[in-house]
């Protein structure tokens, strides 16, 4: 599954530089899959979803730190736990209870990414 942040974020961005995907982004910041990763272009992620790595995607959230899902490995073959919750010091980086991926599902995201 991937890390959810709640609205309880006091916005300090603790948790954006802990990230190996680059895939936490402060409140009101466009993304790009590209971000901190080897993806250029069109692309098809593991699960089937089209992106452009290049384009600017709408913010996930306006007002705290958002964790982009299909970027989200839980830290999977990079550390023992996701780093984001570790140096989180309100616990406000939860499992995001509607995306369940198995450990395969996260490593074969974390490799995508990673190429």
């Amino acid at each position: 599954m991937a890390i959810i942040i709640t609205d309880e974020c006091i916005n300090c961005g603790a948790c954006e530089p802990e990230c190996p995907n680059n895939a936490i982004y402060e409140g009101g910041a466009e993304w790009r899959m590209s971000d901190g990763t080897s993806l250029k272009g069109a692309i098809t992620t593991p699960n089937g979803k089209p992106f452009d790595a290049d384009e600017d995607y709408e913010p996930v959230d306006m007002d705290v730190y958002f964790i982009v899902p299909d970027k989200c490995t839980e830290c999977k073959g990079f550390h023992d736990e996701p780093q984001c919750a570790a140096v989180c010091p309100v616990d406000c980086c939860i499992d995001d209870e509607d995306i369940r991926e198995s450990d395969e599902e996260l490593l074969a995201k974390k490799d995508f990414l990673h190429l």
